[in-house]
């Protein structure tokens, strides 16, 4: 894990201010020397990972919030499955966040993900979050009309107060004993084109195909753009970013999945200790189970 511990801090981005995405190559394998390596390490990791979340829930006093943001295709979905796999379903719970409903729009941006924000002893996922309001609407400011604020409170500020508002709502997680884990899985537009091909090329794929992530596509220079000052401005240390290489999903997995183990193993988890009181009573009931007639 040693070794696992000093790649995990690799790629997280501890000052947000010196970040250049162009810097971060979506094909980097981290010197992993092959692809049944890091499947093998994940293996390892799941079981791990199930040890953990069962303390965790046992514990009862931490929640971890796990945050993955990507263009399409870069992977989220199986991020979640193979990564998660070990996980007790009663302790997880994954929550995909689609175009906001008119209920939601009459909120403020953070709420619809405030609510679903995991309690103690259990780990949140967000499939995209509230991060889509300084990406997407970012870079489709038409948006902002739909959520009908005031006139005056949308200008040219509105990106740095959001980023405002987002540090402050973590840092609020963190110090009520949310864990923030926030990742970013940087696929390369190339590697995304082969995939959605693939997606076309084969059957069972097609369904998740939409032509709408094609066209998103015509913007992906200004979302490379947000997606850098998002990490930029909100890369914090209490919720530092995790730019995960994409472009080979193998990695990706692995990479997370020692992640998540790492913050997990930092926490110092432990099954609570009972009381004198209590272990009286448990030995009264094992005399009491004891008894044949019982």
């Amino acid at each position: 894990m040693g070794d696992h511990r000093k790649l995990v801090q690799r790629y997280q981005v501890t000052n947000g201010n010196k970040f250049r995405l162009a810097d971060a190559d979506p094909a980097d394998v981290g010197g992993i020397n092959s692809k049944g390596q890091a499947e093998r390490a994940l293996a390892r990791g799941v079981v791990r990972l199930a040890e953990l979340q069962e303390r965790l829930y046992a514990q009862d006093r931490w929640g971890v919030l796990v945050i993955l943001q990507a263009m399409d295709a870069a992977g989220k979905d199986g991020t979640i499955k193979h990564v998660m796999s070990g996980v007790n379903p009663q302790g997880c719970e994954v929550t995909s966040f689609k175009q906001p409903s008119s209920e939601e729009l009459d909120h403020d941006f953070l709420w619809r993900c405030a609510r679903r924000c995991p309690e103690r002893g259990r780990i949140g996922i967000f499939n995209r979050s509230y991060y889509e309001e300084v990406l997407v609407v970012r870079v489709h400011p038409e948006l902002l009309q739909r959520q009908r604020m005031p006139a005056d409170l949308v200008g040219k500020r509105i990106w740095k107060q959001r980023f405002e508002d987002i540090n402050a709502f973590e840092q609020r997680l963190s110090r009520n004993g949310t864990r923030v884990l926030k990742f970013f899985l940087h696929v390369s537009k190339g590697e995304q084109r082969r995939r959605f091909l693939e997606r076309l090329d084969i059957p069972e794929k097609r369904w998740k195909f939409s032509a709408a992530d094609v066209a998103e596509r015509q913007h992906w220079d200004r979302y490379m753009s947000a997606y850098e000052q998002m990490i930029r401005h909100t890369s914090s240390r209490e919720a530092p970013w995790t730019v995960v290489p994409a472009d080979h999903k193998w990695f990706a997995r692995f990479l997370v999945a020692e992640t998540i183990i790492a913050a997990l193993e930092d926490l110092q988890l432990a099954f609570p200790t009972v009381s004198k009181e209590r272990e009286k009573e448990l030995g009264q009931a094992r005399t009491a189970l004891a008894r044949k007639d019982a």
